[in-house]
């Protein structure tokens, strides 16, 4: 269970950071001053800390530089009651992951302490190659056919170069393990690793959350904010769906990559900073240079070294080794004992197209074992688009209708522990295909009315393997 701790003197400090995370699988400590927190600190290795800035015969910035001589790796989340720019400046200069003026707003702690472990994971779990295929943490590249092999090469020469590297490939096919694994083979990998995905936000979010911004920089702006450049310094940072980035923001990432420094949205003030910058991208940026979409100048800074990683549809028998592998790993999180999978199933698994690849696969095996009722998995536990059948308990009649009282009511008879994320993507699956048949398969006209930019529905489509031209001609029947 990962493990929160906060130093504070401040006993109404505690019970908000506790009320907070009262919902979140977490393991919460605290402590008053700097030497049992330090002591604390070694004892439980926490994932994520509170630090109070004024703590009694001391500092949290002195504190914090003894931390980081102990764990370079901890998400160390500031806590101050004094809005002081200088302090907050001081304090990302020891790689806080961010700071936060008292009184705590609940929401936002809650928001950072899950971002926070998701960075500590991201930095923290290793990503084993090759033939590993029930490690004991971290995750694995599984794999042995010729393509995934050559990417396993490919990491090999470039991790310890610090150089920019772009890794492409289909949506699913893992993208961010390949990063990660090269940041943990090189020579920054006691520092800081960071993730933004360029499609999630809107340009002017991204903006921020990539060069920070001064207050009153924009309407909202009520604090000056760090961002994940300046927050990653010495590091190493992933810029994942990089092809969604706007042209301003493009010109400004490639005048880090040229000069290495940059100003925050709304200020003066130059800021020097050494990253290396791993990017990934699912799109054809040679088209959108074409059509003047993306920066022919940034293209060629990101792709000083090219990462290839194949749909799975081309691997082979790598589909075998992953499910192996996913069976293995869902029966220890499910706590679950299936031995297999019928060949029938087996037959659908290998021959379908995988348009989602490994996250299709991961998600498809996932479902499948919280369906079974038996030690095989057989197709009548795949979902409907493998075995060509419908989901009548998800549906009214009508393939466009979402009925969640009896898909709920399915997946608690079926003893489901993942309810939520399962209702989220079938409801998204049947309003994507909804609005997309309205606008005839029109992407911009759908991004529109779905009040989504155009790349995050792309992103949706190909997560959810919905092809724009069955979407249409299903319309047309």
């Amino acid at each position: 269970m990962p493990k929160l701790l906060v130093i504070d003197d401040d006993r109404a400090i505690w019970r908000t950071v506790e009320r907070a995370v009262c919902e979140q699988d977490l393991s919460v400590c605290s402590a008053a001053n700097a030497a049992d927190g330090m002591e604390m600190i070694r004892q439980e290795r926490p994932d994520v800390l509170f630090l109070d800035i004024v703590l009694p015969a001391t500092s949290g910035i002195d504190l914090a530089r003894e931390i980081r001589q102990f764990d370079v790796k901890l998400p160390i989340i500031f806590i101050t009651a004094m809005d002081d720019s200088d302090l907050a400046i001081e304090a990302m200069k020891l790689g806080a992951y961010e700071y936060l003026l008292k009184p705590l707003d609940v929401r936002r702690v809650q928001e950072l302490v899950e971002r926070a472990l998701q960075t500590r994971r991201l930095m923290s779990a290793p990503v084993h190659l090759g033939d590993e295929q029930e490690p004991k943490d971290g995750d694995v590249l599984v794999g042995r056919s010729p393509k995934m092999v050559e990417v396993y090469k490919q990491i090999g020469r470039v991790a310890a170069q610090d150089v920019t590297v772009l890794i492409r490939g289909e949506s699913g096919t893992g993208k961010e393990l390949i990063a990660r694994a090269i940041y943990q083979h090189s020579h920054r990998s006691d520092k800081c690793f960071l993730a933004v995905n360029c499609a999630a936000l809107t340009d002017t979010l991204l903006e921020s959350e990539l060069f920070g911004h001064e207050k009153g920089a924009f309407t909202g702006a009520d604090q000056r904010h760090i961002g994940k450049f300046e927050q990653c310094a010495d590091g190493t940072i992933f810029l994942d769906e990089v092809g969604d980035m706007s042209p301003l923001t493009q010109s400004k990432v490639l005048r880090v990559l040229q000069e290495q420094h940059f100003e925050r949205v709304g200020g003066r003030e130059t800021i020097a900073v050494d990253v290396r910058l791993i990017a990934a991208t699912n799109r054809d940026l040679e088209e959108m240079i074409d059509e003047e979409e993306f920066r022919l100048d940034l293209f060629h800074r990101l792709n000083a070294f090219e990462i290839h990683l194949p749909p799975l549809r081309e691997r082979g028998d790598d589909i075998d080794l992953l499910l192996e592998y996913f069976l293995a790993r869902f029966n220890r999180q499910l706590d679950k004992d299936i031995e297999g999978i019928s060949p029938e199933a087996l037959q659908l698994l290998r021959s379908y197209r995988w348009p989602g690849n490994v996250r299709e696969l991961q998600s498809v095996v996932r479902k499948a074992m919280l369906m079974a009722t038996g030690p095989v998995i057989v197709p009548e536990f795949l979902p409907a688009e493998l075995t060509g059948g419908t989901e009548g308990a998800l549906t009214g009649g009508d393939n466009d209708e979402f009925n969640l009282t009896a898909f709920v009511q399915q997946k608690l008879a079926a003893g489901s522990k993942n309810i939520y994320a399962e209702a989220v993507a079938e409801m998204e699956h049947v309003l994507l295909t909804r609005v997309l048949r309205e606008t005839g398969g029109n992407q911009s006209q759908a991004a529109i009315r779905l009040g989504i930019a155009r790349g995050s529905l792309r992103n949706k489509l190909r997560t959810h393997g919905i092809v724009i031209e069955q979407v249409v001609n299903e319309a047309d029947d």
